[in-house]
């Protein structure tokens, strides 16, 4: 079983889109920690959040969760990958806490059928291998599922519900912009997500999340393509995985691309474009590189109005695509700016440059 289905089902930090943002929220906020006043934080506590405690044990099994079959990390670069994960736990915590203010919560049921749908495509007996692998158990998982979605719907609730769209701010954007909408030829409106082999300098994405060798891009391109089947947006997987720096802050959206312009694209994309019917996914590979490209919908050519649907429904999606970024950037920052933390393990790092904290433990399955 590919540790990319294994992630997808298992409900793994980085399992739903909005963690993206969490890990942004928690870079923009890590200046702003607040002196702690409490009590000294216990020996196995890595950071405490208004109070609460984030242990060790929580960050190692978030890292067994997410880490891949590959080549067993240095001591350095394992502590990087969990000091970025105790940064999205961080910020995590802090809505969970929110969560419970609202009274939001997820019940038994709800988190049952979440978490069977997500391991409905692995075999029983690679799951708990995988389980064992990772010495991590059910209930580890579910319980990483479950503060997934509550901080799912904390979102919905303070953000996605409030990035309305008037009728206004529609024709506004549309009698700005009315050129676009005057189809000389036949055109195609296109989002991509792009995945290439070698380390991006200019990754513009919400997780950081960046293939650096052809191993890596076919297991994240594949990994994208089962969490497309199993639902997942498509604009919230090209703002969280996308490498494209230019496409993946508006959700990979290409915009209307004329047939003359398609038609100079390599043949491979050329061709998944022409043959598909609006609202598919195709994935092409190119020279090592992929692209999983939606075409959204398809134009005959001349001007089009606010009348036709597909007009209406694009003008509408952008725009509220554009205030909920921006209300989730703003929330998530706000909330990490509240809050009184203390990171522990980073401060340890800082003052032990050139070792290795004392604290760090060691890799699952020495002795």
């Amino acid at each position: 079983m590919s540790d990319s289905r294994f992630a997808r089902s298992a409900g793994s930090l980085r399992s739903f889109p909005v963690l993206g943002l969490v890990a942004m929220a928690a870079v923009a906020g890590a200046c702003n920690a607040k002196p702690g006043s409490g009590p000294a934080p216990s020996a196995d506590a890595w950071a405490v959040v208004d109070g609460r405690e984030i242990k060790r044990d929580d960050v190692e099994k978030a890292f067994r969760r997410a880490m891949q079959a590959q080549a067993p990390p240095s001591e350095e670069e394992a502590l990087n990958a969990k000091l970025n994960l105790l940064n999205e736990m961080i910020v995590q915590d802090i809505l969970i806490a929110k969560a419970g203010a609202l009274k939001i919560e997820v019940p038994e049921a709800e988190l049952n059928t979440a978490y069977d749908a997500g391991k409905k495509d692995v075999p029983p007996e690679q799951f708990q291998q995988e389980l064992t692998r990772r010495q991590i158990t059910e209930a580890d998982m579910k319980e990483g599922l479950r503060r997934e979605l509550l901080v799912q719907k904390l979102l919905e609730k303070e953000v996605t519900a409030k990035a309305a769209v008037t009728d206004q701010e529609i024709a506004n954007f549309y009698n700005a912009n009315k050129a676009q909408f005057n189809f000389p030829e036949e055109a195609y409106h296109l989002a991509q997500i792009v995945v290439t082999p070698v380390r991006d300098q200019e990754l513009n994405n919400r997780s950081g999340d960046d293939a650096t060798t052809p191993e890596q891009a076919i297991q994240k391109a594949n990994m994208l393509m089962e969490r497309l089947k199993g639902g997942a947006q498509f604009a919230d997987l090209a703002r969280d995985f996308s490498e494209d720096s230019q496409s993946a802050p508006r959700g990979g959206d290409l915009g209307f691309i004329p047939v003359s312009a398609l038609n100079q694209a390599p043949p491979p994309l050329r061709d998944s474009v022409l043959k598909s019917s609006p609202g598919t996914v195709s994935a092409v590979s190119i020279g090592g590189a992929h692209s999983i490209v939606l075409l959204v919908s398809k134009e005959a050519a001349g001007q089009r109005d606010l009348s036709t649907a597909t007009v209406r429904d694009g003008i509408s999606a952008t725009l509220k695509n554009r205030k909920e970024a921006l209300l989730r950037t703003a929330y998530l920052t706000n909330a990490r700016s509240e809050a009184n933390v203390v990171n522990v393990i980073a401060k340890k790092v800082l003052e032990s440059p050139g070792t290795l904290p004392t604290v760090m433990p060691k890799a699952p399955g020495t002795p």
